[in-house]
């Protein structure tokens, strides 16, 4: 292997930069990953943006999500061999020819999935996992509001409500949108271009938990059609990051208001959340029963375009870089 690889950088916003950095060197307990995909998130658009620095002595390359081959093991690292196929979380770095990736956090690819696939599924079934199971308590019979449901945290946050048994509300803003959130199982889908999801959601008996990506102005009317008891779980920020909430009324209805974010979590809450994705989630996609929600692939060369479509509200699902 050469002592350098391709990675690319954020830039002047928005523009990204795609040039040589020093190849990576695992520490111990961590692998090296020939990197052959690598999942796109919103968190990589805001890191882009210069709002959303990496952890402290964290790779400053962009991707939170990788697939590739192992080439090189760290030591104190037993339970993995050279070539590998991996995928798993990363607190940065996924966007470049090589990655580290802690051998805790590491998964083994099933042989149905592609390397694509495998790379779309860490940060958002880690994150509905985290937010609806552990911190929201979902139950079955409870009603779910997600937000942003053609989202990649949209889609799987719909389908493990439903696999948990809840009603599950989402909000959209297209028809076809609407149509895909419905055919992942969505019991009610809302268009907020035309319709005011609070009267909508409120008809049909209130939402007991709120999966909250949008934030801003959105937290005052998530109140309003929240339930006695209920919890609103914030992990998004797209309209801003004031919101006005009636404190009378989280009194009255005993609701919760939850801050949540995956990436500054420890590597122990990490490692259990990569444990629940591995015993859970990749069983049930391999069957059929869940769906990565692959929307497009893009070369990595195209990263600009790349970002530009997801932040263009244009996917439905996951986007994905791929390497060569």
């Amino acid at each position: 292997m050469a002592e350098t690889m391709k990675a690319i950088l954020p830039g002047r916003y928005p523009q990204l930069v795609y040039g040589d950095l020093p190849r990576p060197v695992p520490k111990p307990g961590q692998l090296l990953v020939r990197v052959r995909a690598a999942g796109i998130n919103r968190a990589d658009l805001v890191q882009a943006a210069g709002h959303y620095p990496p952890p402290p002595g964290e790779s400053a390359v962009l991707g939170l999500e990788v697939a590739g081959e192992v080439v090189v093991i760290g030591d104190d690292v037993a339970d993995f061999a050279i070539g590998d196929a991996v995928f798993g979380l990363v607190p940065g770095g996924a966007y470049a020819e090589y990655c580290v990736l802690d051998a805790a956090l590491a998964i083994r690819k099933p042989e149905v999935l592609s390397w694509a696939e495998a790379a779309s599924l860490p940060e958002v079934w880690m994150t509905v996992w985290l937010n609806l199971v552990e911190l929201g308590e979902l139950q079955a019979g409870q009603r779910l509001l997600v937000h942003a449901g053609a989202s990649g945290i949209g889609a799987a946050a719909i389908q493990l409500g439903k696999r948990l048994g809840a009603v599950v509300f989402a909000t959209v803003g297209s028809f076809e949108k609407a149509a895909w959130c419905t055919a992942l199982g969505a019991d009610r889908v809302i268009n907020y271009r035309e319709q005011d999801f609070v009267l909508e959601v409120k008809a049909a008996g209130g939402a007991d938990l709120i999966l909250e990506t949008v934030g801003g102005d959105y937290l005052g009317r998530d109140q309003q059609c929240l339930n006695r008891d209920g919890r609103l779980i914030v992990i998004g920020l797209l309209r801003g990051t004031s919101a006005e909430l009636n404190l009378g009324l989280l009194l009255v209805k005993r609701q919760r208001v939850l801050g949540s974010a995956l990436r500054s979590q420890s590597l122990a809450v990490k490692t259990r959340l990569a444990q629940a994705l591995a015993a859970h989630i990749v069983p049930a996609v391999v069957k059929g029963a869940l769906r990565p929600s692959l929307d497009r692939v893009f070369a990595a060369r195209d990263v600009q375009a790349a970002h530009d479509y997801v932040a263009q509200n244009r996917n439905r699902g996951k986007v994905v870089l791929a390497f060569d």
